[in-house]
């Protein structure tokens, strides 16, 4: 052992030394909280908890200094008296957790503040402008916004109103969108606007206008409530939901049952896309969802789209037929649709035909890798796929299919979109199988017209 080194004697007293230290810097600490928590208590006003929040935020610091030291490693492994170590780490998570509960009740005693007051009302502004009203849920909602304004008025001297022009709108009038311009709820979130510059401008002190905070608070609170018991749109009945949208107002005489199976077809018949969507978000019937959907496949509208591109990220096979119905290429749908290429045969087949029918040509790779499935009839479906979509970079591939496939259909298959890609090299490599084994392919290479147009 060098001079240097202690002892193991010297090495203890040291270890004590060093936690004899940290006991007295845990008490110190602890005492100071003490001191703390009764100022918390007995603190009236902003500049008080000022205060009493520099102090915590001091002893953080202090106690984010602390050390505690690891205990010794031994070997005995039966359960004796815990090391000091231990202790003292047990006190320091006690100090931590009572200086956190300290600062929570500090944030608790702050205010409230004119701020808070503008939060709320914002947070029933965006409920207002957010959901959808009937025309008895507008009036109810001008109602609750007039006696809140009363109460601002009252404690704030203030002069605000709603305008008094306002009317409310049938839900046929409205549409989905509640902010839209001119309507019930967009001209009340204008007004509430008003209301909390009106509170900003106020600035009511916390100490000396808690009074008036706490009175808007409270009128806020009531408000919210006077929000929430107006009439919302899905308060109505399904039925009601539609006749007042105007989805009955097509049938002179009921002919088909139920009245909404023959409205349905009354509204495809007009073109009355809108009407048909309408049916489908709103009634819970699969029998007539199955109607609308029929009745979407058959008109392709772009409308559609959206509501088509939801349900076809469910696995639905007639939103996937729909979206090719409809022969929009955009990113989204694709995208939809691509999901689905490497998927079960069930959802391969009608989504191969769409992304065929829109021409997704980045769907062309993704396809072309499909000419390899084991399945005939999905390597059938794939290309039949490219031969729609018509890109150039799908003829070598479909060339190959034709020369090697095992299964005729296949290749007859691959001669079709060969013939419908019609660039002169692919329609040559058709050209060539006149004399092929199988009739199928046969009949695409007779097809072939190799002279030039006159």
């Amino acid at each position: 052992m060098s001079e240097d080194e202690p002892t193991a004697d010297e090495g203890e007293a040291n270890r004590e030394r060093n936690l004899d230290a940290i006991r007295d810097r845990l008490g110190a600490l602890e005492a100071d909280l003490e001191d703390f928590e009764a100022d918390l208590e007995s603190a009236d006003t902003e500049d008080d908890l000022n205060v009493v929040e520099a102090d915590l935020e001091s002893v953080r610091e202090d106690v984010e200094d602390v050390e505690i030291p690891d205990p010794p490693e031994t070997d005995d492994d039966e359960d004796d008296e815990p090391a000091p170590e231990a202790k003292l780490q047990d006190r320091y998570d006690d100090l931590e957790s009572d200086l956190g509960d300290l600062e929570d009740d500090l944030e608790d005693q702050r205010g409230p503040y004119a701020e808070d007051v503008v939060g709320e009302i914002d947070g029933v502004a965006n409920t207002i402008t957010n959901t959808r009203w009937t025309v008895e849920g507008d009036e109810e909602l001008i109602e609750a916004v007039d006696s809140f304004l009363t109460d601002v008025n009252d404690l704030l001297e203030s002069d605000l109103s709603t305008p008094g022009d306002l009317e409310p709108a049938s839900g046929a009038e409205l549409g989905e969108n509640a902010e839209e311009e001119g309507t019930v709820p967009q001209a009340l979130e204008e007004t509430l606007e008003e209301a909390t510059a009106a509170v900003e401008d106020a600035s009511p002190d916390p100490d000396e206008d808690a009074e008036t905070i706490a009175g808007l608070l409270e009128a806020t609170d009531d408000f919210e409530g006077g929000v929430d018991d107006a009439t919302e749109w899905t308060d109505l009945e399904v039925r009601e939901q539609l006749r007042r949208e105007g989805f009955y107002d097509v049938l002179a005489h009921v002919k088909d049952f139920p009245p909404e199976w023959h409205a349905l077809k009354v509204h495809e018949k007009r073109g009355n896309v809108d009407q048909i969507l309408l049916a489908y978000e709103t009634l819970g019937s699969e029998y007539m969802e199955e109607h609308c959907l029929e009745a979407l496949e058959r008109m392709g509208p772009e409308d559609a789209i959206e509501p088509m591109v939801q349900k076809a990220g469910r696995r639905d096979e007639a939103a996937i037929r729909i979206l090719g119905k409809i022969g929009v290429a955009d990113d989204e749908v694709v995208d939809a649709l691509l999901d689905y290429v490497d998927s079960n045969p069930d959802l391969q087949k009608p989504a191969f035909r769409a992304l065929g029918e829109i021409g997704a040509e980045s769907a062309v790779q993704p396809l072309a890798n499909q000419l390899l499935a084991d399945n005939p009839d999905v390597r059938s479906w794939a290309a039949r796929a490219l031969g729609l979509i018509g890109d150039t970079r799908a003829i070598d591939p479909l060339a190959d299919v034709l020369a090697d496939d095992e299964e005729d259909r296949v290749r007859a298959s691959a001669a079709w979109a060969l013939n419908c890609i019609g660039t002169a090299d692919a329609l040559e490599i058709v050209a060539g199988y006149e004399d092929d084994r199988a009739y199928l392919v046969q009949a695409e290479a007779t097809r072939v017209d190799l002279e030039p147009a006159a």
